[in-house]
C-alpha cells in the first residue's frame, strides 16, 4: 500500500475543498521563465508583531506579471477582529468598528488564497507576513503556505552589492527603498499602499538584475 497516498488522501479529505484545490494546484505547477511567471506583492496590517497573539486587519496584493503591474487585479481585504489593539490604529488608521467593510478570517483566508494561487509571492520582510498569514491558516485548522517567497529587502541587499559593488546593509526598511529606488511613498502603512510599493520596488530591483544579465532563477530564489 502507498502510505504516502493513504495518510496525503486522509489529511486532504478532512479539509474543505478550497484548501484541497489550493494545495493540489501545487502538484501540476510547472516553473515558467521569470518574464512569463505571475509575482503576488503582498502586504498585511497587522494589530502588533507577536504572531500568536496579534491579528490581521488587512491583506493587499497586486499581481506582477512581464514586468507590468496589473492595476486593474488587486486585491484589499478587511477582517473583523476579535483581538484589537487601539495603540496601533495611529499607524494603520484602521478602526475596530469603523465604516470600511470587514470579512470574516476564514472568509479573507479563502478569498487570499483563490488571489494567490500558487504563484510567487512578494514581500519585504516577508517572514513576517508569511507568518501572520500562516497563523490565521492554523487557527482554521489548515496547513501552511506552500508559495515560494521572494524578500524585496534581501534581494535589494544582494542586488546593490552586486551592482554597485557596496557593502551589504543588514536592514532595508521599506521607507529606504522608497528613498534608493526613487518611489512616491503613497499610501505608505495600509496593506495595498505597501503591496503596490514592494511591487514597484521589485520591478525596478530585477530590471536592474536583467540589465547587468544575472536575472535567473537560481540567483532570485536563493
Amino acid at each position: 500500500m502507498n502510505w504516502n497516498w493513504f495518510f496525503r488522501k486522509k489529511y486532504n479529505d478532512d479539509h474543505p475543498d478550497f484548501w484541497k484545490a489550493y494545495v493540489d494546484s501545487f502538484d501540476k505547477k510547472q516553473r515558467k521563465p521569470i518574464q512569463e511567471t505571475r509575482f503576488v506583492a503582498f502586504d498585511t496590517e497587522t494589530t502588533g508583531f507577536d504572531k500568536k497573539n496579534d491579528r490581521v486587519l488587512s491583506l493587499g496584493a497586486v499581481e506582477i506579471t512581464n514586468k507590468t503591474i496589473k492595476v486593474n487585479n488587486t486585491f484589499e481585504i478587511y477582517i473583523k477582529q476579535d483581538v484589537f489593539n487601539p495603540e496601533t490604529v495611529k499607524i494603520h488608521g484602521i478602526l475596530k468598528e469603523g465604516d470600511l467593510e470587514k470579512v470574516s478570517e476564514l472568509e479573507a483566508i479563502k478569498l487570499f488564497l483563490a488571489y494567490i494561487k500558487n504563484d510567487i509571492l512578494v514581500a519585504h520582510h516577508a517572514g513576517f507576513d508569511y507568518a501572520m498569514v500562516n497563523e490565521m491558516l492554523l487557527r482554521h485548522g489548515l496547513g501552511k503556505l506552500k508559495n515560494d517567497f521572494i524578500d524585496t529587502g534581501v534581494l535589494f541587499s544582494k542586488s546593490k552589492h552586486i551592482i554597485y559593488r557596496e557593502n551589504l546593509k543588514k536592514h532595508y526598511t521599506l521607507d529606504d527603498l522608497c528613498k534608493e529606488l526613487n518611489i512616491a511613498m503613497t499610501d505608505r502603512h495600509t496593506s495595498i499602499g505597501d503591496a503596490l510599493i514592494t511591487a514597484i520596488a521589485f520591478l525596478k530591483i530585477i530590471t536592474r538584475l536583467d540589465k547587468i544579465k544575472i536575472l535567473k532563477w537560481d540567483y532570485l530564489m536563493k
